[in-house]
This record gives structure tokens, C-alpha cells and sequence, in this order.
């Protein structure tokens, strides 16, 4: 089964209140389950112990005219900070300073993240920030590590977070989801344990989208965002536990989602996801959210939110979503025709053109017709 039809049945399980090992990961079965365990504590012992806590970082955050913009952040503990030094280092600090600077607002920052949470608890933290604010303007929620850690079954995992992000659709706020990071970066972590949570993570990370979209919300892929950063400069990225981001790691992810955070507000030049057309010599496109869903994975930073075509939501294959990235690098000029270049790869099956490394992902592509996104 391919990881699209898995994300969409343990979305659709999720909505109608029935179970998703059967259609998502757990499909590895008791030897699957036998060899998580022992390489588990395995883990356990390499990776250094937990800090006590992370730092405070609820306040105000910039200055300017106006009312504050209130930001919410919700999760596990990447959206707490733990590993930080202090408050200025988190991913909600580094979002409120970043919308604050470009607003020329302050932002109020509530964060009622809990080290540790599973999906499960993202309706009390919710609780919890609307006893401090009433009406968020945008929330932020990073989830999904520990649902795999735990054995979270993956439809109940994503019943709690499209719960939560309907609950905020319905006050008015906008929402963007940090989805569940690729555990399978971490290095530390031995084989073949790295490999499992490669895979479950990814399919949760993909559910998480169909629903998040479904719900109204937008995503963006947090993947292996760290992993190629981690491998080559540990010290550096990781804190001293070895498992959670250093502050120079939150400020990566932060970075990620900051774009999306600006267009969900319509700050970012007045852009929101829907202002623009997709642009196809970026790997964008237009396709069924289950189809965008599995290509974010793939693609860490990509932004994925609900879309129409023609008028229409939805299609045969579920609701339609585009794929941006962003922030949008300038496309390079075409070169002389004359001038001999290496054969660009082809890109693979069942994803729009991306290219293979970091150097050649904004060149050029042959645009695919309407932007589409082809099948899973």
C-alpha cells in the first residue's frame, strides 16, 4: 500500500472514530513491535538524560503600535524548547519576533506546550491558552514524536490534532502544523529502530496533513529538516541530551515555519497561499491533499494547504491542496542554450519536478500542466 492511501485511510479512520493499525504502520506486527521495544532501551542508554524542563517563554515579544498579535503554541517538547538556554531561543519566540518585526505589532506569546505530550493532550493545552486568550490570531503546533515513540495508534493521534485545529478554525484562527519530524535522523538511535521510526513518523507526518488540511489548517513537512545538519555537525545542532534540538536546531525548524506563519496572517506582502499560482519549476503543484501530503515528506520545509479548482474543493481522490515552498528562492536565468550543461536527473515517479540536491532545487523544470501533482 502506498504511503498517499495510508495517509488517507488512517485520516479517514480518524475522522469516523475507528482505529488505524490496520491501515497504517503497525502492519510490522508483534516482531515489529518485539524489536521497537528492545532497541528502545537501547536508545535509552545512548542518548544522554532528559533536561528538567525548558525555559519560560510566554510574554510579549517586539514593540510597535497596536494590539498585540496573539500566537498560541501548542505541542510536545520541540514546541516548549526544551534544550534551549533561554526564552529568546524557542520556535515560538523566534516566530513572535519575526511576526512582530514585520507586523510592527508586538506579539503575545502563550505557550502551553508540554514536554513529553502526546496528541492526546493538545485539547487541554488548547483549554489552557484560551483561559489566557480568548480569540489567538494564529496558532502554532509541533506534534507527533511521541505518538511514535509510545505507539501511539496513528488514527487516534490524528483525531486529537484535526480536533484541535477545527476548535481553532472555529474561533477564527489560523493554524500551522509542524508535523511529525523523521525519527530516523536521529543517529544516536541504532538500527534497525532508526528505520521503523523513519517509517511510521513519515506516515504520521502524512495522515497528519490530510486531516490538518481537511480541517482547515495548513502544514508544513519538518521531515528530516535537522537530519543532514545533525549528522554533520552534532555539537552543534543537538543539545547536551543528544536527542532534542540545540538552540542553533529550533531556530532551523523556526525558520521553516515562520513563512507559513506570515501568510496565514496575510503579512507576508498581503500574500496569502492562495494569492499566487503555484509555480511548477519549483516542484509546486495542485493535486488530492493525500498526493501533496506524501511529496512534503519528501520535501522538508513545504507548506501544504486546502485549495480550488474551478470552483471546486474537492475532487475524486478528497480535497484539493497546493503545495508551496517557501520562502521562494529567485529561479535562475536560463542559460545559453549553447553552453553544454550536465543532463539534469528526471525527477521521481509520483512527485513533481524537484531536483536531487540543494544547489539545483530552483532550476528550472518543464512546467507540468496546471501545476498538478502527480499520483502517490
Amino acid at each position: 500500500m502506498g504511503r498517499a492511501r495510508r495517509a488517507r485511510k488512517i485520516a479517514a479512520a480518524a475522522a469516523y472514530g475507528g482505529t488505524g493499525l490496520a491501515a497504517g504502520i503497525g502492519a510490522l506486527g508483534a516482531l515489529g513491535y518485539g524489536v521497537l521495544k528492545a532497541e528502545a532501551k537501547v536508545a535509552r542508554r545512548i542518548v544522554g538524560q532528559p533536561f528538567d524542563g525548558s525555559p519560560d517563554d510566554n510574554g510579549t515579544y517586539g514593540s510597535g503600535v497596536g494590539e498585540p498579535v496573539e500566537l498560541v503554541v501548542l505541542g510536545d517538547s520541540s514546541a516548549a524548547g526544551m534544550g534551549a538556554d533561554h526564552r529568546y531561543q524557542t520556535v515560538g519566540a523566534i516566530i513572535a519576533n519575526g511576526v512582530s518585526a514585520l507586523t510592527g505589532r508586538p506579539v503575545r506569546l502563550t505557550n502551553t506546550a508540554v514536554v513529553g505530550a502526546e496528541s492526546s493532550g493538545l485539547e487541554l493545552q488548547l483549554a489552557n491558552a484560551l483561559d489566557q486568550v480568548a480569540r489567538p490570531h494564529v496558532a502554532v503546533i509541533m506534534i507527533g514524536a511521541n505518538d511514535v515513540t509510545h505507539r501511539i495508534d496513528k488514527a487516534v493521534a490524528v483525531r486529537h490534532l484535526e480536533t484541535t485545529v477545527r476548535a481553532l478554525r472555529e474561533l477564527g484562527t489560523e493554524v500551522v502544523v509542524g508535523t511529525c519530524p523523521d525519527l530516523g535522523t536521529i543517529q544516536p538511535i541504532p538500527q534497525p529502530l532508526r528505520l521503523i521510526g523513519r517509517r511510521w513518523s513519515r506516515d504520521l507526518a502524512a495522515a497528519q496533513t490530510v486531516a490538518v488540511v481537511e480541517a482547515g489548517g495548513r502544514t508544513v513537512s519538518l521531515g528530516d529538516l535537522l537530519g543532514p545538519e545533525f549528522a554533520e555537525r552534532p555539537h552543534e545542532m543537538f543539545s547536551a541530551d543528544r536527542f532534542h534540538p540545540s538552540p542553533a536546531g529550533y531556530a532551523r525548524a523556526a525558520s521553516a515555519l515562520l513563512p507559513s506563519v506570515y501568510a496565514a496572517l496575510g503579512v507576508w506582502s498581503g500574500e496569502r497561499s492562495e494569492d499566487r499560482a503555484p509555480d511548477s519549476r519549483r516542484g509546486e503543484g495542485v493535486g488530492p491533499v493525500a498526493v501533496a501530503a506524501v511529496q512534503a515528506v519528501r520535501d522538508p520545509g513545504t507548506e501544504v494547504s486546502a485549495t480550488q479548482i474551478a470552483g471546486q474543493s474537492r475532487g475524486p481522490r478528497g480535497r484539493w491542496a497546493v503545495l508551496l515552498r517557501r520562502p521562494r528562492n529567485p529561479v535562475p536565468q536560463v542559460r545559453d542554450p549553447e553552453v553544454h550543461e550536465p543532463e539534469a536527473h528526471a525527477p521521481e515517479r509520483g512527485t513533481a519536478a524537484v531536483a536531487t540536491d540543494s544547489e539545483s532545487k530552483d532550476t528550472p523544470t518543464d512546467p507540468a500542466p496546471r501545476h498538478t501533482i502527480e499520483a502517490d
